[in-house]
C-alpha cells in the first residue's frame, strides 16, 4: 500500500500542507497514523478524500443549509460510510435543483410585475399552508413579517390570510435571501415597488456590496447553483469509486 507525507499530499492536490492539517483537524479526512518520529502517514484513501473535499467546496453555496449538508457528506465519507455519503449527496443535488427552480420562478414573477401583468387571487391561505407550499419554516415567515418584508391581512377571527400577491412576494424574498441579500435591502426594494411599480430596481437594491437588480442577482444564483449541480454529479461518481476501492 502506498503511503505519503503531508507535503506530498499537499503537492498532489494543490494546497498548502497546513490545509491538509486543517482537513484533519476538521475531521474532513481520516486521522492518519503517525510514525515514531511523529510524522503523519497518509494513504490513497486520504488522497481521494482530499480531492473530494476540493470538489465539494469548489462552488460556495451557503443558502438553506446546503453548505452544512455538503460538510456532513464529506465528514461521513471520511469515516468510510460511503452509502450514507451517497444518499446525502443525492439529497444535496435534489435541493440544488429546487433552489434553481425557485430562482427561475422569481425572475418570471419580477418580469410579470414590471410588465404590469394582472394577478389573479385564487389563494387565501393560512401561515401553516404557506409554510408547506413554499417550504419555508413558520419561524422564517414570522421573521420576514416582523422585519417589514410583507404585511399580511387578517380575518375577523384574527387569523392571517395570504393572498396570491403575498405568495409571489414571498417567492421573490426567498430567492433574494438565497442570494444572500440582507433583509433591509429586500425590504427597501419591496417598499419602493409597492409605492411605484416603475421604481428603479437597481437603485432600490443598492447596498454597499451589491448593486445588481433582482433579475441579475437570480441569474447569478442560477449559474452558481448549476455549477454546484455539475460538481455534485462528479461527487456521486467519486463516492461510488471510493466505495469500491476503500470499503
Amino acid at each position: 500500500m502506498a503511503t505519503y507525507k503531508t507535503a506530498e499530499v499537499a503537492a498532489m492536490i494543490g494546497v498548502h500542507p497546513n490545509t491538509v492539517r486543517l482537513y484533519e483537524k476538521m475531521k474532513l479526512i481520516p486521522k492518519p497514523e503517525r510514525l515514531s518520529n511523529g510524522y503523519r502517514v497518509f494513504t490513497d484513501f486520504h488522497i481521494w478524500q482530499c480531492k473530494l473535499i476540493r470538489l465539494a467546496f469548489q462552488v460556495e453555496v451557503l443558502q438553506n443549509g446546503l453548505r452544512k449538508k455538503i460538510v456532513r457528506m464529506v465528514t461521513v465519507s471520511a469515516a468510510g460510510e460511503f452509502d450514507t455519503a451517497i444518499i446525502l449527496t443525492e439529497e444535496y443535488l435534489k435541493q440544488l435543483r429546487q433552489e434553481r427552480r425557485n430562482a427561475e420562478e422569481a425572475i418570471k414573477i419580477v418580469k410579470q410585475l414590471l410588465s404590469g401583468g394582472a394577478q389573479e387571487n385564487s389563494h387565501n391561505l393560512k401561515r401553516k399552508d404557506v409554510s408547506n407550499l413554499l417550504d419555508i419554516s413558520m419561524d422564517t415567515l414570522r421573521n420576514w413579517e416582523m422585519n417589514g418584508l410583507l404585511t399580511v391581512k387578517r380575518k375577523n377571527n384574527g387569523y392571517r390570510v395570504y393572498t396570491d400577491e403575498d405568495i409571489q412576494r414571498l417567492k421573490i424574498i426567498r430567492s433574494l435571501r438565497c442570494a444572500n441579500y440582507s433583509l433591509e435591502a429586500i425590504r427597501r426594494l419591496l417598499q419602493q415597488l409597492s409605492k411605484n411599480p416603475n421604481t428603479d430596481i437597481r437603485v432600490a437594491l443598492n447596498t454597499p456590496k451589491q448593486t445588481e437588480d433582482i433579475i441579475s442577482v437570480c441569474d447569478r444564483l442560477i449559474i452558481s447553483l448549476s455549477d454546484a449541480e455539475t460538481n455534485a454529479k462528479f461527487l456521486l461518481e467519486m463516492l461510488q469509486e471510493m466505495k469500491i476501492l476503500f470499503s
